[in-house]
């Protein structure tokens, strides 16, 4: 009995979900605001043809379906372009609020252990290095506790 040791995804081509997720609720966001806004068209034509539509009911049939469909073909790029933008918006937001509440985490976790503040102090001195070459040590310590200050670490 011979049990081959090969790959069985080795073949196969990795597709990301993500994008297809992205442009699924985006169309389906689409979708919905187009089916209001063709919505709200037909609901105030029928409001402004209410009394005319008595005596002529095909010909208002005829014009509600028209309206309709002008509609449609005239909201369906800007409903899309609207979703894309609000979806991007969203995920951006999303994001965000991710990242703070990781670093309200991380910062809450660090004044109870000290040696991952001591981490967080040197990226953080690591960083304003960064920002221009320290000529002395007085410059670093200014800097640095300046930074003390501005991110209340009074304890420290």
């Amino acid at each position: 009995m011979n049990i081959s040791t090969k790959p069985v995804l080795g073949n196969m081509s990795v597709i990301s979900a993500e994008p297809a997720a992205n442009t699924t609720s985006s169309k389906t966001l689409a979708n919905l605001m187009l089916a209001a806004g063709v919505a709200a068209t037909v609901v105030v034509v029928d409001q402004m043809i209410d009394h005319w539509a008595e005596s002529h009911v095909v010909a208002a049939w005829l014009a509600l379906w028209a309206v309709a469909v002008l509609s449609i073909v005239l909201l369906r790029g800007l409903t899309r372009l609207l979703a894309q933008h609000l979806m991007t918006g969203l995920d951006a937001w999303s994001a965000h609020v991710a990242r703070s509440r990781a670093d309200e985490r991380l910062w809450s976790m660090a004044q109870s252990d000290p040696r991952l503040m001591t981490d967080l102090q040197v990226a953080m001195d690591r960083n304003s290095e960064r920002q221009g070459p320290v000529r002395d040590l007085e410059n670093l310590m200014t800097r640095r506790a300046a930074r003390l200050v501005r991110d209340r670490l009074y304890y420290v």
